[in-house]
């Protein structure tokens, strides 16, 4: 069950966020539980948490996803419970050993709010744990509200689907590597296609943006996750991920990252880059040393999954055996990509091993859209 408030047409984009007066009427004086990062903002100055109290809205709990409540944990870190010293409020991490709120995280809580600032990539994780939170909700019989934000990859949709064996937190549902869905349209999906555990529905409400469409190009007020700094970067990270799990960098360690790639192995080129522990990333992979690459600082926003950087760097890798590490299926979605640049296929013969299943999602995906 679902429900999208309407909303007015203005001149800018409106978050779901910024229309507090909407959603400050449904939590009323009850208590509250809120899934929020730095990037819960509202009208891109005042953080979420900060808005509510100022309001007397009653927060009992926050839940923070990967990267934590203030958004500085490197990719993968553990995120522990603590408390926030500003607000004194107790701090539940979602990427720790509890992935999914627990039943006892849960107790009091009359109603979650979720905001968190999506890239829309199938192996972001915070649409795992959107899933998770949807799940936790439906069982202990909590309404969700979800203040919907904007989609910076919403103008495409691409990649291979998620198959059944390559499931994990970087990808839980049957979805291409882009979907070009909002995060409130994302959860109307798992809702509608039964996605939750034995097909369980959450009481959803949406607080939809206003002013805006898919095609809509804006910038974020702040980096959804420390390794994504700018909009080149979130651009790219959707065709510069797959080189993650491969002996590749990716800009880690650098302040270029995911607008770059390299490793000394390569073929030496006019650009070079050398990784070094930083903000997101306290040991990067290849620390210290030289890596031959090609920087993609200025290229053209993508409209498609670009396997072309991926391709290459295989192609030029002298030790094909060394290339992937553990794990490439779970960001791949499947287990045949490997084979098939194993097999020297082409870019448009890879794709074309898509399409099927590819239209097949976007078929489903009309149903929950929101925006045009």
């Amino acid at each position: 069950m679902s429900n999208v408030l309407p909303c007015n047409a203005q001149t800018q984009i409106v978050t779901g966020a910024d229309q507090w007066k909407s959603y400050k009427e449904i939590l009323g004086r009850k208590n509250i539980g809120v899934v929020a990062h730095q990037g819960s903002l509202v009208y891109s100055k005042t953080h979420l948490i900060d808005t509510l109290l100022s309001l007397n809205v009653n927060i009992k709990k926050v839940f923070a996803p990967e990267h934590g409540f203030r958004g500085d944990a490197d990719a993968g870190e553990r995120v522990v419970d603590q408390k926030d010293p500003k607000t004194g409020l107790p701090i539940l991490s979602l990427y720790g050993s509890n992935k999914k709120p627990s039943k006892e995280s849960l107790e009091g809580i009359s109603i979650m709010l979720f905001d968190l600032q999506d890239v829309g990539v199938r192996f972001y994780t915070y649409l795992s744990t959107l899933h998770y939170v949807m799940e936790a909700c439906a069982e202990n019989g909590i309404p969700l509200i979800i203040l919907d934000r904007p989609n910076p990859n919403a103008h495409f949709t691409d990649g291979p689907l998620l198959e059944e064996d390559c499931k994990s937190f970087v990808g839980m549902h049957p979805v291409p590597i882009v979907s070009g869905m909002t995060i409130g349209e994302y959860a109307k999906m798992i809702n509608g296609e039964q996605w939750l555990n034995k097909g369980i529905q959450c009481n959803l409400t949406i607080i939809p943006l206003k002013n805006y469409t898919h095609k809509t190009v804006f910038e974020l007020a702040l980096r959804p996750s420390p390794n994504l700094p700018n909009a080149q970067s979130i651009a790219l990270y959707p065709s510069l991920c797959l080189l993650e799990p491969t002996v590749i960098s990716v800009g880690r360690g650098t302040e270029m990252q995911f607008q770059i790639y390299g490793h000394p192995k390569l073929p030496k080129t006019q650009f070079s880059f050398i990784p070094q522990p930083n903000y997101g990333a306290k040991n990067p992979k290849l620390r210290g040393q030289l890596c031959h690459g090609i920087d993609l600082r200025n290229y053209e926003r993508p409209k498609k999954i670009e396997l072309r950087w991926l391709i290459q760097a295989y192609h030029n890798f002298p030790d094909k055996e060394l290339f992937f590490k553990k794990g490439f299926y779970r960001i791949a979605g499947n287990k045949k990509l490997k084979k098939q640049l194993a097999q020297g296929m082409t870019e448009k013969q890879i794709r074309k091993t898509w399409e099927k299943d590819l239209e097949k999602f976007k078929q489903i995906r009309k149903k929950y859209l929101i925006y045009p």
